[in-house]
């Protein structure tokens, strides 16, 4: 697949982006709507349409009938000045799928890392490593939580952002996926849905109940209650090779087998109360909850195969157990100042708890333990937050909106590591402490300068302070950056359904918590003496910068009559202080010989871009006479560089050259079934990291299908298959030093996971 070539697009952005936002105004228009700068629980809100009088049987009585309506999908994406994708519910649970990120994958740009059908770590634009900024009802969830931590019958809706906005935040250099979960009352629902999925002969049953109502006329409430457990087995087969550099020979062969068992089980609670106060004033609480525990079990076998380094064990087993708690409660104060001006204040409490303990052991050939290693790790943090925002509406088809932000947050951690009984590590101590301050101020103007052309100017400024003590050292790392950021929409006529968009912005992506703690992790293969190059300890590093991205976006969107999209964006970022793990051989204080040491540092800049293409349409849209089929494909090219990796393939960490996925849904004529199918395709690439590494992530095809028999008018079953084609995920990775290389090939098994889902509305 050819690099994709951009850099003649940053002319021709400029000057659209220019023409766009100094266009004087020559006409007056109203307003379409402007998601960017709506908050997610205002940008559900139904429009509805005042009470109406209808003739009723006689003159003495009148009924009120009242008509509501919800813009479609596709209408808030046209709509939005910033460019934004919205996922309804019924696209979140066509498939059945067991995860969010199982969800997200289907979308244009967006990969997932791990094997084929189990989800994994969430990529716009194939950049992982904190890229993308992911949030929950417009807010950051802390440390450990996880997207799969939320069952898909959570969701509401996922709305996914290209570029940044001042008010979601600019750490997106990829672009911000937001999960808005179930909403205030649309209409009375007392739903119950109740599965179970099978994978590899283990069941995973789930189940979820849902309840909307009214308060009579002291407000509504939404309450959703999910109940999961998942059961999960994998087969493991690693190779590894050393080589001898100057002559080619093999030195080592180590070939490593074995299996691992993961069981889980959690609860999650979402709720809603919205309280009408005075007029156009309104109060909304929003509890949520996740409670998790697990288990987990693994045992290994390792035949090696030479003498150039002294097996490190012939066999080992590991158990453990650990438990997440997430518990906050949102309220959301909204009041009406006057008829142009709103006034909005939100506020947020919340704890986390996370332990883990493990215990793992090994032995030689004859069966005999040789060490074994017990590590315990408690986390507690507590946050809070406050956000204070003012709307206001002008003659002119301005609206502004200025607001601040104030977030705080502190986590306690305590580790024990003991090897054969012993503590290791004792000169960092067992407790630490780390907190985390941020505080963000924005501004943002979004008006029409005529019928044909909607702008959107935004400021921010945001700082953030991190800190953590332990009994040997303290860490201290301060950052703060300005993001100017503007975005326009252009139709070359005024009742047009084509049109055209462009971004011009500036992003961020902070230095997480735990890359700036300098507490190590040791190596499990080689706790003492020396260690390997391919087997690194780990540690942070408390000087790291921000890396600051410049960002263009150049999209047409052509909307069809019948709902239906065709669209296609470019992309370009420019990336300075770019963070990647470097690893060196260190004089460390753990120990008396040289390690290998892994740190993250700021190693230079980057360059990234590609190109989105997205279809969506009913078939007879297209062709006439044809059966109402609603398809939806979209294809992604990527290509990155970065300045002081040399090539070939010095792209970003993790990013592939592309991605693709082709569904279809039919709902059949005269049978109350519907079925539909999809196949999500990311090809093999390979990866320079370094001088002295590199890696290789085979392709993954990952194959669909799912039938929906409607039983009755409350009653549906849902019959779904996932990773239909299951094949084996390949990595590689090759690591060179002063005298050797190290080859490394694993093969992880994938398997089919069958879902029968029963959903009943009481």
């Amino acid at each position: 697949m050819p690099p994709v070539q951009l850099h003649p697009l940053a002319q021709a952005l400029a000057l659209l982006a220019a023409s766009g936002f100094l266009t004087q105004a020559q006409a007056q228009a109203t307003r379409p709507a402007a998601a960017a700068s709506a908050p997610a629980s205002a940008a559900s809100t139904p429009a509805r349409s005042g009470p109406r009088q209808v003739p009723a049987a006689t003159p003495a009585q009148l009924e009120k009938v009242e008509v509501s309506g919800t813009a479609s999908d596709t209408e808030q994406r046209r709509g939005s000045t910033a460019a934004k994708i919205v996922i309804s519910r019924e696209e979140i649970e066509r498939f059945g799928d067991s995860s969010v990120s199982e969800v997200l994958k289907r979308l244009p740009g967006v990969t997932t890392g791990g094997r084929p059908g189990r989800g994994g770590d969430v990529r716009m634009r194939g950049m992982g490593g904190g890229y993308t900024q992911l949030l929950v009802n417009g807010e950051r969830m802390p440390p450990g939580f996880s997207l799969d931590n939320l069952p898909p019958d959570q969701l509401e809706r996922i709305e996914v952002m290209r570029a940044p906005t001042a008010e979601y935040g600019a750490r997106a250099v990829a672009g911000t996926i937001n999960i808005v979960l179930k909403e205030a009352l649309k209409k009375t629902l007392n739903e119950v849905r109740a599965g179970v999925g099978i994978e590899a002969g283990r069941v995973s049953p789930n189940a979820s109940w849902t309840r909307n109502n009214k308060l009579g006329d002291k407000g509504a409430y939404t309450l959703t209650v999910s109940l999961n457990r998942s059961n999960r087995w994998d087969d493991a087969d690693t190779r590894t090779r050393w080589y001898d550099l100057a002559s080619g020979a093999q030195v080592l062969d180590q070939h490593e087998t074995g299996y691992s068992l993961e069981q889980r089980e959690g609860v999650n609670v979402n709720a809603r109360l919205q309280i009408p106060l005075a007029e156009g004033e309104s109060l909304t609480l929003m509890p949520f909850m996740i409670l998790s525990r697990g288990s987990n079990e693994a045992g290994r076998t390792l035949v090696q195969t030479g003498t150039a380094t002294e097996q490190p064990y012939a066999s080992y087993s590991s158990t453990g157990d650990g438990t997440f708690k997430l518990l906050r409660g949102n309220a959301q104060w909204q009041k009406r100042l006057s008829a142009g001006t709103r006034l909005e204040a939100r506020g947020g409490l919340g704890t986390g708890r996370f332990s883990s303990q493990g215990l793992r052991r090994e032995f030689d050939s004859a069966g005999t333990q040789t060490r074994s290693v017990d590590d315990s790790t408690r986390n507690r943090e507590n946050n809070w937050s406050l956000n204070a925002k003012v709307s206001h509406q002008l003659e002119t088809e301005h609206s502004l909106v200025g607001g601040l932000e104030l977030e705080s947050s502190r986590r306690l951690q305590g580790r024990t590591t003991l090897q054969n009984g012993l503590p290791i590590l004792t000169e960092f101590g067992d407790d630490l402490s780390a907190s985390s301050r941020r505080v963000a101020g924005y501004v943002q103007d979004e008006w029409n300068p005529s019928k044909q052309i909607s702008a959107y100017a935004g400021l921010r400024w945001e700082g953030i302070k991190t800190s953590s003590d332990s009994a040997s050292y303290q860490a201290r790392n301060t950052s703060h950056v300005l993001t100017p950021l503007l975005h326009g929409v252009w139709k070359p006529d005024e009742k047009s359904r084509n049109q055209i968009r462009s971004s011009l912005t500036r992003s961020y992506k902070a230095a997480s918590l735990q890359e700036l703690i300098a507490r190590p992790s040791i190596s499990q293969r080689f706790p003492t003496g020396g260690n390997e190059i391919g087997s690194p300890d780990r540690a942070g590093n408390p000087n790291l910068k921000p890396e600051l991205a410049t960002g263009i976006e150049l999209a047409y969107e052509h909307y069809l009559s019948k709902g239906g999209l065709l669209s296609a964006n470019l992309f370009h970022r420019r990336i300075s202080d770019l963070i990647r793990n470097v690893v060196s051989l260190e004089d460390v204080s753990w120990s008396a010989q040289k390690r290998w040491v892994s740190r993250p540092q700021n190693v230079g800049n980057a360059t990234t871009q590609g190109l989105e293409l997205e279809a969506k349409f009913r078939l007879d849209e297209m062709m006439d006479d044809a059966l109402p089929v609603q398809l939806r494909a979209n294809l992604s090219l990527f290509d990155s560089k970065v300045d002081q990796v040399p090539g070939p393939n010095n792209r970003l960490e993790g990013q592939p050259k592309g991605t693709a996925n082709f569904g279809a849904d039919y709902k059949l004529r005269g049978l109350p079934l519907s079925l539909g199918a999809s196949i999500n395709i990311t090809p093999a690439y390979k990866l320079r990291l370094s001088d002295i590494s590199s890696s290789s992530v085979g392709s993954k095809v990952v194959a669909d299908a799912f039938v929906l028999w409607f039983v009755d008018a409350g009653t549906q079953l849902r019959f779904s298959a996932n990773n239909l084609a299951p094949r084996d995920y390949l990595t590689t990775s090759s690591l060179i030093n002063d005298t050797q290389r190290q080859d490394n090939e694993s093969a992880n098994r994938s398997h089919i996971n069958w879902g029968l889902r029963l959903e009943m509305k009481l």
